[in-house]
């Protein structure tokens, strides 16, 4: 689905993550696709007759990993240490970083390292068999969907950072189309699903509201 980004070399911030060919997951990516290319978003985030609703949510998790991914990985060279000295989404919004395992306690840092410690962490997630199995037959975890939910409520924050910190840039660099698509698909995703607590999504109501009644 990563169609947005056309032929051209991109550069992401991450390895990109891909869903083997030959898997059913893979079949349900290129359908995702092709809806997507209807231009109808509502239609392409709705779960499809007799699928699994994991599966779904899983598939289009990693697609928007390797979205953002591909987006960020276009302004890594203007988010550095001096310029981002601290993760936020305007003023009023100040993220810290957490895992809840080799980072218990939230810490402060720059929006690099956090994003850098963000998509690491998704990466883990994604890569883990036992949470996003790519096996026909092998069963999602009972707690699957609060795992979903911890990564889209995350990578959230990058689109976050990206508008307020950087839109200027991703203007200047072409890409304004691009992350507005991929935001806006996200958005009507999540929101079909009520995958995102709506406190989290205040960094970008303004422009949510205006993607979701345009």
């Amino acid at each position: 689905m990563s169609f947005l980004f056309g032929s051209k070399n991109v550069k992401t911030f991450k390895p990109k993550k891909n869903i083997p060919e030959g898997t059913h997951q893979y079949d349900l990516m290129k359908q995702a696709a092709a809806t997507l290319g209807s231009g109808n978003l509502r239609l392409a985030v709705a779960l499809p007759d007799g699928e699994d609703l994991n599966e779904w949510i899983a598939v289009n998790t990693v697609d928007f990993f390797n979205q953002i991914n591909m987006l960020y990985g276009t302004i890594t060279e203007y988010c550095t240490e001096e310029s981002c000295t601290v993760m936020s989404a305007g003023p009023k919004y100040e993220y810290h970083w957490a895992d809840g395992q080799t980072v218990k306690k939230p810490i402060k840092c720059s929006a690099p390292k956090y994003i850098d410690y963000l998509m690491t962490w998704v990466q883990d997630q994604l890569d883990d068999e036992t949470l996003f199995p790519s096996k026909i037959g092998v069963p999602f975890p009972k707690n699957f969907l609060s795992i979903a939910k911890t990564i889209l409520k995350r990578l959230f924050r990058v689109y976050a950072h990206i508008y307020h910190q950087h839109f200027s840039r991703i203007v200047d660099l072409g890409e304004e189309a691009h992350l507005n698509t991929s935001f806006k698909h996200f958005i009507f995703f999540v929101d079909e699903f009520s995958l995102i607590d709506r406190r989290e999504l205040q960094p970008l109501q303004e422009l949510i509201d205006n993607f979701v009644n345009n």
